[in-house]
């Protein structure tokens, strides 16, 4: 590759080094393959030569050799993304955990300084959508027996990068109690693991609770093994802390084998890996009582996955292990290009408009007028006045009527034939009818009369996806309200919802990934679900309340 000022005269069909802007307001960004018209536009701006790159034989372009590396680099869970401006970035498909082969990159990237490879750090979690993996090309192209040493380093046996996707598990917990353990703790504890489970996409098939010794911990054991539980946590009233201490001497009085207790990781030190047969069997740390990350979360996460965690895989966890003052976990990054490429991130609007009403008897509440307008119609008024990128209204309960309050709307419909199974449906279908592209879901109830379109802004202006904060909570006198606007990354987790609570349980797991938006309105708060809440609304206006 000739890389050069180059006289205007050979400059057609050459790569832009650099930015130029022209004497008539023009502007030629780096990377663009200059036409012949090109060329004139420049020479009339007075120009003779131009920084720039020319292929010869044996040169790839870098977009090209982005891809095919990309190709090579890839294995299953990930889906490979257009190449531009030498970059190739590649998006996992599903809910799970990276696996890289750490040395096959390492080998990649030491074969020329013009090709790198980039990947979130090994065994991470990731979700759909969510960026793994970039190839990055340096100059504007590579020589071809470059590109062909790196695609020879990154194939061969497993792929150097792939994502094991979370199972269906259906894990057995056992919490063990002391006289001196209020019921509530207890309860506390086992509503961490049951949300642990469910965070993966799992779920605690059975729950032992038991007292604190050996003989029951065992007979839980059993019992577990038998309902075909795998894995098995085993929170124990107090902490692990010896072989010989109870949950340990249980597990060998079952014929399990214990493999390793303790692990570098701090929080989850006293952790117990074990296994009786092919189930994995996990004394859980003190720390997991509460569902701030821990050394647990990291076992639990490969194991959910289907990846084989040993003794040696724990002694290895020690580098990056130091946990406590980190307020979350590294999230996976979003992708950095488009949202350098818009004024602000794409955030989707679910209005969940399908409900019976059954609080309010025989009337559908959204379609009571508050101020001249239906109640769902004053909702998607304030949105399509805010800076949403799409509103999506979720129907159930006499679609056609909400679809008729809402006529002439720039509006999208996604039916809910679920409605009566409660909010939760509702949320699945407007997830699901959410376009790829966007960064975000905001999530909204139909029945809130003085949500106004500055309420929608200040969450969307406080929202960043690619921070360790991703839930934007409107709060009013610090009380709580709505709407509440997700990242990209908690789609799977909302697209899996079940009951009539809606999102409020998953907000309570993710505890520590919300930023909460002060709100110098009421309005966030107020919703109508009885007949009274309405006649409260209609005796006041936006400037009363």
């Amino acid at each position: 590759m000739r890389f050069e000022a180059l006289p205007l005269s050979e400059a057609d069909g050459a790569i832009l080094a650099h930015l130029l802007r022209l004497s008539d307001g023009k502007v030629f960004k780096k990377g663009r393959v200059l036409s012949a018209a090109d060329v004139e536009a420049l020479r009339a701006s007075g120009r003779e030569s131009v920084v720039a790159a020319k292929l010869e034989p044996g040169d790839v372009h870098e977009d090209a050799a982005a891809e095919a590396l990309a190709a090579a680099v890839a294995g299953e869970g990930l889906r490979i993304g257009d190449a531009f401006t030498g970059r190739c970035n590649l998006h996992a498909d599903t809910r799970g955990v990276l696996v890289v082969d750490r040395d096959r990159i390492d080998r990649i990237n030491a074969v020329d300084e013009s090709v790198t490879v980039a990947t979130l750090e090994p065994y991470a979690t990731v979700g759909p959508r969510e960026l793994a993996v970039t190839v990055k090309i340096i100059p504007f192209s590579v020589r071809a027996n470059v590109l062909a040493a790196c695609i020879e380093a990154a194939r061969g046996g497993a792929p150097s990068v792939r994502v094991a996707p979370f199972r269906s598990v259906s894990a057995g917990l056992i919490v063990t109690q002391t006289p001196d353990l209020a019921a509530s703790v207890v309860e506390r504890a086992a509503q961490s693991q049951r949300t642990r489970i469910a965070r993966l996409g799992g779920r605690v098939l059975q729950e032992i609770r038991c007292p604190h010794d050996e003989r029951s911990v065992a007979e839980a054991i059993e019992s577990l093994l038998a309902s075909g539980c795998e894995p098995i946590l085993i929170l124990g009233a107090s902490a692990i802390v010896d072989r010989r201490d109870v949950i340990p001497s249980a597990v060998e009085r079952v014929g399990g084998v214990i493999e390793q207790l303790g692990m570098p990781v701090d929080p989850g030190n006293l952790l117990l890996l074990a296994r009786r047969g092919e189930t994995a069997l996990i004394g859980l740390p003190g720390c997991a009582r509460s569902l701030k990350p821990s050394g647990a979360d990291w076992v639990l996460e490969r194991t959910i996955a289907g990846i084989s965690v040993s003794a040696r895989d724990l002694r290895g966890m020690g580098v990056g292990g130091l946990l406590k003052e980190a307020p979350s976990r590294p999230q996976p990054r979003e992708r950095a290009e488009d949202f350098a490429r818009s004024e602000a991130p794409r955030v989707t609007a679910i209005v969940l408009a399908a409900g019976l009403s059954r609080r309010m008897g025989a009337h559908n509440k959204l379609l009571a007028e508050v101020d001249g307008a239906p109640l769902v119609a004053r909702v998607v008024d304030a949105l399509l006045a805010s800076s949403v990128r799409n509103v999506v209204v979720v129907t159930g309960h006499e679609a056609a009527r909400v679809r008729a309050a809402l006529a002439n709307r720039e509006v999208l419909f996604a039916h809910n034939p679920d409605f009566a199974e409660g909010l939760a449906s509702s949320v699945r279908a407007g997830i699901a009818a959410v376009g790829e592209k966007a960064d975000g879901a905001l999530i909204c109830l139909g029945d809130m009369p003085w949500v106004r379109a500055e309420h929608i802004d200040a969450l969307i202006a406080a929202f960043d996806p690619a921070s360790d904060r991703p839930i934007c909570v409107p709060t009013f006198d610090r009380k709580r309200g709505n709407p509440v606007l997700w990242a990209a990354r908690y789609f799977a987790e909302l697209g899996a919802l079940t009951g009539d609570a809606g999102a409020r349980a998953l907000i309570d797991a993710h505890a520590e990934e919300v930023r909460f938006v002060p709100v110098d309105d009421p309005a966030v708060t107020i919703d109508v679900d009885t007949p009274e809440a309405l006649a409260a609304v209609r005796r006041q206006t936006p400037g009363q309340r």
